[in-house]
């Protein structure tokens, strides 16, 4: 990514973040996350967070620990304010947490309220500081949609898996067909030049991810992939059939995707 790319990027993920408001100078509200939302921002967001995250590890995470016996070396994927390697190091595994975010209230630096030490690392997907062969999961935290090529970014996480590794991908948002995450992705950006100013389309993100591309991928990747859908609650099982009566565009959906390389 080219350095001004990125800073600009960076700056204008920063704008709209703190608009949002995101992150709090309590140590009790980093702690609390992901089941609650002490600040009361963005607690509709954080309720689907605590669900998703509540499923994987009692679904998928509890089985890979179960199949090793042992603590897990995890990498923490666009891992924001770094909630995840929190809740991974209760677990005892050994996380380390990577962005290219490093504010102190939302980003990397945000893992001093945790109280726990893991390694914080500021990289990019596609270039990885590991050696190969280094982790047996690696979790994209609500964060593979800012991947500008899937394919790159995979074949690079393949190198720094073990083998028999998995990949679970989380709270990103998966549309039926492409030309569904396409409206998405235009209604997105205009409404941030609405409200900011800007398109936030500094760096080329995909933004989503679609039923034929997650085909795709496992054919040209050799990826195995086990498809998991949470209950999310009837509002969000609603959410459809309401698109449909009003004729908007299908909305996402949140599934996990847990990958293996064969």
């Amino acid at each position: 990514m080219l350095v001004s790319t990125r800073h600009r990027f960076l700056e204008n993920y920063r704008t709209i973040r703190s608009a949002e408001g995101r992150g709090s100078r309590e140590s009790a509200y980093y702690r609390a996350l992901p089941y609650q939302d002490l600040s009361g921002k963005n607690s509709a967001q954080w309720t689907i967070r605590g669900k998703s995250y509540r499923y994987f590890e009692g679904n998928i995470l509890s089985q890979i620990e179960r199949e090793t016996g042992r603590a897990l070396d995890v990498l923490d994927l666009g891992a924001g304010n770094c909630w995840m390697s929190h809740r991974l190091s209760l677990r005892k595994h050994k996380p380390v947490a990577l962005d290219i975010f490093t504010d102190a209230m939302d980003g990397l630096g945000a893992a001093r309220h945790y109280g726990r030490r893991f390694p914080l690392l500021e990289a990019e997907f596609d270039h990885l500081p590991f050696r190969s062969s280094s982790f047996d999961l690696a979790i994209f935290n609500a964060s593979i949609h800012y991947s500008t090529d899937y394919r790159r970014t995979l074949n690079e996480l393949r190198r720094c898996l073990r083998p028999a590794g998995h990949f679970v991908i989380i709270d990103s948002p998966i549309y039926r067909l492409p030309e569904h995450g396409e409206r998405m992705r235009a209604e997105r950006h205009d409404e941030f030049e609405r409200r900011y100013g800007f398109r936030s389309d500094a760096m080329p993100s995909l933004e989503y991810f679609d039923e034929p591309a997650i085909a795709q991928l496992a054919e040209q990747l050799n990826i195995e992939w086990r498809v998991h859908r949470p209950w999310y609650g009837w509002k969000w099982w609603w959410r459809p059939w309401k698109a449909r009566l009003l004729g908007r565009r299908p909305p996402s959906r949140f599934w996990i995707l847990d990958g293996g390389f064969a």
